[in-house]
C-alpha cells in the first residue's frame, strides 16, 4: 500500500521546475508597498511616543497636583493657556475660592495658587525656597541680573542704598518735580477736554502722567525731552508682554520681542542718565533727581555698603522702578479719579482737608509738611488701594522642594504665585470689605490697623517694594492738586466695574471722564 501511493505521488504530481521556483520569489513587489509599509510604521511609532508622552504628562501633572483642588486632568501641552490669555478676576475668584491652595497647569509650567493670608505670606517670606520670577517671561524682558531677581547678600546690598532714596530727605526733592509736572498735565487735560467735552478714557493719559513723572524724579534732566517720549511710547509694549501668561519664546511679531527690543530702547537712555549723573556730581553738582541722590549716598561717610554700581546695573534698577510706576501706580491713580467720582462725599471731605491746609491757595506747591497735615487724603489713598490692589498676585518660582504645608510640598522648580486679594477683603479684617470706607484707617482699634498682616497692597519680606512711600506720595498728590484744581464726571458704563487684567488691574472701559476747570475759592 505505502509503495502504491508513491508511485501514485510520483506518477501523479510532476516534478517542479526550479526555474519556477525562482520565478515566485522573483516576482517585483511594487515601490509603493514598501513605501506605505515604512510609513505606516513610522505612523504607529509616531502616534505611539506622542501618546506615551502625553500619557506621562498627566502623569507628572497629577503626580504633583496629589490631592489639591483644580483639574483632574490638564488640557495636553497648553494646560490653561487659553483661559489665562484673558484672565477675569471672576476666573481668578473661582480659583482662589476652591481651596487655600490649588494646583493648574500652563505649557507644562506646574502652578500652585495661595489664596490665603497664612500660605501667600509664607511664600513671600521663605527666600530660601521660593524666588520671585514675576512672569515666565520676565527675565527675558527685564533682564535675569536685574535685583529684582537677585536673592541673598547681593539683593542685600541693593537694598542698602536703595532704602536711602526713599527717605524723607529724599522725597524732599521729589515731591516738588511731581506737583511741577502733575499741574502740566492738568492744564494739558483741561485744555483736551475744552476741545472735546464727551468724556475720554485716562487710562493712557493717566499712565503717561505717571510715566513722565517717574523719569523726572528718577533721571531728572540726564535724559532729553525726545528720550522720555521714546522710552514712554515703548514701555507699553513691556507692560503686556508682562501679563501673567503670554506666548514663551521671543520670536518676532510676539509681544515678548516687542518688549525686549522696547527694554534695549530704555536701557540705552537709563545708562546714560547714569553717566551723566556721574560725571554731575564729580563735577559738584547737588542731586536733582534720585539718580544723583544714588550717586551722592554712595560717597556718603556713613554708607558702608557696595558703591561699585555699573552704569548698566543703575539703568536696570530704573527700568524696574518704570515698570511698577508706570504699571501699578497708575492702575492706583486712575482708580482713585473713579473711586473719587463714584463717591462724592469722599471726594468733599478730601477738598475740605486740601483748603484748610493750603490756607485756600491752591497755586502753592505741595511739600512733606503739608502732606503730614492730610490724614483722610492718606486713608482714602490707603483704602481705595486695597478695594482694587493693582497687584493682585506676584509669581514666585520654588528653588527646591517647598513644604508650604503639613500635608503638601510644592515641587521644586514650579511655580508658586500667593494672591493678595483676599486678604484685602477679609470680612474679619475689612467688614462691609467691598466697600470704600477711608475712616477704617483713621480709628486706631479698627480690625484693619490692628491687623497690618492683611495688607499686602505691597507685599511682604525681603522683596517687598521698596518705594511705598514714593507710590503713596504721589498717588495722594496728584489726586490732592486735581481736587482742587479740576471737577471731573466719571461717565459711568456697564464695564465700569469690571476689570481688565493686564499687568495690573485697570478698570475695562478705560475709566471715562469729563474735566472742567474749578473755581478758585
Amino acid at each position: 500500500m505505502a509503495s502504491f501511493i508513491r508511485q501514485f505521488t510520483s506518477s501523479a504530481v510532476p516534478p517542479i521546475a526550479s526555474s519556477t521556483s525562482n520565478s515566485f520569489v522573483d516576482i517585483p513587489i511594487p515601490s509603493f508597498v514598501i513605501s506605505n509599509s515604512q510609513s505606516a510604521t513610522w505612523l504607529y511609532t509616531t502616534v505611539a511616543v506622542v501618546g506615551a508622552l502625553l500619557v506621562l504628562e498627566q502623569s507628572v501633572y497629577r503626580f504633583k497636583k496629589k490631592h489639591l483642588p483644580g483639574d483632574s486632568w490638564t488640557i495636553p501641552i497648553i494646560g490653561k493657556f487659553a483661559d489665562s490669555m484673558k484672565p477675569t478676576m471672576e476666573g481668578y475668584m473661582r480659583q482662589w475660592n476652591s481651596g487655600a491652595l490649588s494646583a493648574i497647569s500652563v505649557f507644562n509650567i506646574f502652578i500652585v495658587m495661595a489664596s490665603s493670608n497664612e500660605y501667600a505670606r509664607k511664600i513671600l517670606n521663605s527666600p530660601t525656597h521660593a524666588e520671585p520670577c514675576l512672569v515666565h517671561s520676565a527675565k527675558q524682558i527685564l533682564m535675569p541680573d536685574n535685583w529684582v531677581f537677585l536673592t541673598g547678600k547681593s539683593h542685600v546690598e541693593y537694598r542698602k542704598i536703595l532704602n536711602t532714596l526713599f527717605t524723607r530727605k529724599a522725597l524732599s526733592i521729589y515731591i516738588g518735580i511731581q506737583d511741577a509736572i502733575a499741574r502740566k498735565h492738568f492744564s494739558q487735560w483741561l485744555a483736551d477736554a475744552q476741545k472735546d467735552p464727551s468724556p475720554q478714557s485716562i487710562m493712557m493719559t493717566a499712565r503717561n502722567l505717571n510715566m513722565i513723572t517717574s523719569l523726572r524724579v528718577f533721571c531728572g534732566n540726564h535724559i532729553p525731552e525726545h528720550g522720555a517720549i521714546e522710552i514712554s511710547e515703548k514701555y507699553w509694549d513691556i507692560t503686556q508682554a508682562l501679563e501673567l501668561v503670554n506666548f514663551p519664546l521671543a520670536i518676532p511679531g510676539t509681544k515678548v520681542y516687542r518688549a525686549i527690543q522696547a527694554r534695549k530702547v530704555a536701557i540705552k537712555w537709563l545708562e546714560l542718565a547714569a553717566s551723566k549723573a556721574k560725571i554731575a556730581l564729580a563735577n559738584g553738582c547737588e542731586p536733582e533727581c534720585m539718580i544723583d541722590e544714588w550717586v551722592k549716598e554712595l560717597e556718603a561717610p556713613g554708607y558702608k555698603g557696595r558703591k561699585d554700581f555699573s552704569d548698566r546695573e543703575m539703568a536696570m534698577v530704573v527700568f524696574s522702578f518704570l515698570f511698577a510706576s508706570q504699571d501699578a501706580m497708575s492702575s492706583g491713580l486712575i482708580y482713585g479719579f473713579q473711586h473719587l467720582a463714584d463717591y462724592p462725599d469722599i471726594l468733599a471731605k478730601i477738598r475740605e482737608e486740601q483748603y484748610r491746609v493750603r490756607a485756600g491757595d491752591v497755586e502753592k506747591p505741595i511739600t512733606l509738611e503739608m502732606l503730614d497735615q492730610m490724614p483722610y487724603l492718606k486713608a482714602f489713598v490707603k483704602e481705595s488701594m486695597r478695594v482694587k490692589p493693582p497687584v493682585t498676585m506676584v509669581p514666585y518660582r520654588t528653588t527646591k522642594a517647598f513644604p508650604i504645608s503639613n500635608d503638601y510640598t510644592v515641587p521644586a522648580n514650579s511655580m508658586v504665585i500667593p494672591s493678595f486679594y483676599n486678604s484685602l477683603h477679609d470680612p474679619s479684617v475689612f467688614p462691609d470689605h467691598d466697600e470704600l470706607i477711608p475712616d477704617r484707617w483713621l480709628d486706631p482699634n479698627s480690625p484693619a490697623n490692628t491687623n497690618p498682616r492683611n495688607y499686602l497692597v505691597f507685599g511682604s519680606g525681603p522683596h517687598k517694594c521698596v518705594g511705598i512711600e514714593y507710590a503713596t506720595m504721589n498717588i495722594g498728590l496728584v489726586l490732592a492738586t486735581a481736587s482742587v484744581l479740576m471737577d471731573w464726571e466719571h461717565h459711568v458704563t456697564p464695564e465700569s466695574d469690571r476689570v481688565q487684567i493686564i499687568a495690573t488691574l485697570f478698570p475695562k472701559d478705560g475709566c471715562l471722564m469729563k474735566f472742567t476747570p474749578r473755581p478758585r475759592p
